[in-house]
Formats: C-alpha cells, sequence, structure tokens
C-alpha cells in the first residue's frame, strides 16, 4: 500500500521533457561524465520534440533534479530514491517494449526494486559491472598497438561477422534472426564505421580484435563492443589493443570510459593494465 501510494506521489513530479529542456538535461548528464555519457549521445541524435516521451524529468520542485532514458533500453541518471520510484510509476505498462535497464547499480536497484512487483523476472541480472575511466591526463599503461587502426567501409564485410561474434557472446543470443534484422545490423556498424567510431586489428582478411566508441557526449565518450577472436586470446593483444582505441578515442572526447562485467577478470586485467581506474558500480537488467 505504501508503495502504490509512493509511485502515484511520485508520478505527480515526473514529466516528459521536450526541446526546452535540452539543456537542464544535458547538465545532469555532465555532472558525471562518465555515467551520463550515454545519455548525452542519445540527445545529440535527435529533437526530443520528435520523440516525445523519449527522456523523463523528475522536478519535484520545478527544477529538473533527475532524467531517465525511454526507449528499448531504460536509463535512469542522477537519480535518488524518489526519483527512481517516480520514474518507475511512469514506466510500468512499458514492459513490452524495453530489452534492457542499465544506469548506475544503485540507481537500476531502486528503479527495479519499484517495478518488479509489475515486471516480472527479467532474463538476466549482470551485477556488479565496474565503471572504469581514464582520464585525459593519465598516462597509458602500455604503448598503443600499431596495428589497431580506424575501420573503413571495406572492412565491413569482416566487421560485420566478428561484431555480431561478439554480440553474441555477451549476450546470449544473436543481434538478428533474419536477413532483414541482418541488414539492419550492418547498417548499424556501418553507421559507426562511418563516424570514426569503429576500430580494428585486421590480420590475414581476419578481425582479430575491434572495439568501437558506442556513445560520444559531455566531454566524455564510452568504449564498447570490445572482441578478441578467441583464437587469439592469451597472446597480449588486448592491452595494447586497447590502448591504441583510447589513444585515438581522446581524439573523439577527452575522457574515456566503459564498463564491464565484474566476472570478467581478464577483461578487468587488461583495462586495468592499460590504465582505467574504477568510479562506480553499474548494473544491467536483460529483458
Amino acid at each position: 500500500m505504501r508503495r502504490g501510494v509512493g509511485l502515484r506521489r511520485g508520478r505527480r513530479a515526473v514529466r516528459t521533457l521536450g526541446e526546452a529542456d535540452r539543456g537542464r538535461a544535458l547538465e545532469v548528464c555532465a555532472r558525471r561524465p562518465a555515467v551520463g555519457v550515454y545519455v548525452a549521445a542519445r540527445l545529440a541524435e535527435g529533437d526530443l520534440d520528435r520523440t516525445r516521451g523519449s527522456l523523463l524529468g523528475y522536478a519535484p520542485a520545478d527544477d529538473i533534479e533527475a532524467i531517465c532514458w525511454v526507449s528499448a533500453n531504460i536509463v535512469p541518471v542522477g537519480c535518488d530514491e524518489a526519483a527512481a520510484v517516480a520514474f518507475a510509476g511512469q514506466l510500468r505498462r512499458h514492459r513490452s517494449r524495453v530489452s534492457s535497464i542499465f544506469g548506475r547499480a544503485m540507481e537500476v536497484a531502486w528503479l527495479w526494486d519499484a517495478l518488479a512487483p509489475f515486471w516480472g523476472e527479467p532474463l538476466d541480472l549482470r551485477v556488479p559491472q565496474p565503471l572504469m575511466q581514464l582520464a585525459p591526463d593519465a598516462p597509458l599503461g602500455v604503448a598503443p598497438d600499431p596495428l589497431v587502426v580506424p575501420a573503413t567501409a571495406a572492412d565491413l564485410d569482416l566487421l560485420v561477422p566478428a561484431s555480431a561474434a561478439m554480440f553474441t557472446e555477451e549476450i546470449g543470443y544473436p543481434p538478428y534472426r533474419d536477413a532483414a534484422g541482418a541488414n539492419h545490423y550492418r547498417r548499424a556498424v556501418g553507421t559507426l564505421v562511418g563516424r570514426g567510431h569503429s576500430f580494428v586489428r585486421i590480420d590475414d582478411d581476419r578481425v582479430v580484435f575491434k572495439a568501437d566508441i558506442g556513445s560520444v557526449g559531455v566531454g566524455a565518450c564510452q568504449i564498447q563492443g570490445v572482441w578478441i577472436d578467441p583464437e587469439f586470446r592469451g597472446r597480449g593483444l588486448a592491452a595494447p589493443a586497447m590502448a591504441a582505441v583510447v589513444a585515438q578515442a581522446r581524439r573523439v572526447a577527452p575522457l574515456v570510459s566503459l564498463y564491464v562485467n565484474g566476472y570478467n577478470a581478464p577483461a578487468l586485467a587488461t583495462y586495468r593494465r592499460v590504465g582505467f581506474e574504477e568510479i562506480d558500480r553499474f548494473a544491467t537488467l536483460l529483458f
């Protein structure tokens, strides 16, 4: 009963944000750039008035204190428990549209605690996920691999299968199931390549390493899609390859960040060797 009352009261403090709120929403993201970069990047990709409902704001006293991105991915930013509960009140009927909830572990926990009675069990819960960053003036711990370079359109026939293999290994199912899905996925990979945000090492017409800049905003960028061909693992390629990605990502945004599953000890060791430091914890729920 008390939870229901909290949801109803919280909903009154939540409103849909539009273009007039863009500046304030970016200010919320910029409080902690490595945390807010994903939503900041999504804000840069479209018009909030045209995508009405994609961004919610928590404003109990008129000023926007926290925000929540609402699409296939639900991403809270800047929430305390009251804000998370208030957002949950608006999201109760969005279950069928959502593939994941992710963000700072505590914010996700508060949000999920309020949503769980209405949504049921997720397919997977990934917590903790260390959020790591490499500050602009931090030295690299290893020399960059000169063979890791930005991918080009000519690399797509090799890169798309490697990207799909990474996705399948990470999520547990393939990124597409039919020809239409395959074409959509290829376009998505091609978009990253076109922006200069995909990096590869190709040896003898084989992608042995890949990584992408998935999000850019508020002075930060976030690395995603890091993958090494299984046959090349354990050969010392990972740290120099990641150092090369960081060196090139710094030309896009000075602060380089990523988050990683806490059980992935080899990846954590690699990132620490490159110079990344853990600054927070993320959590992801998959549906």
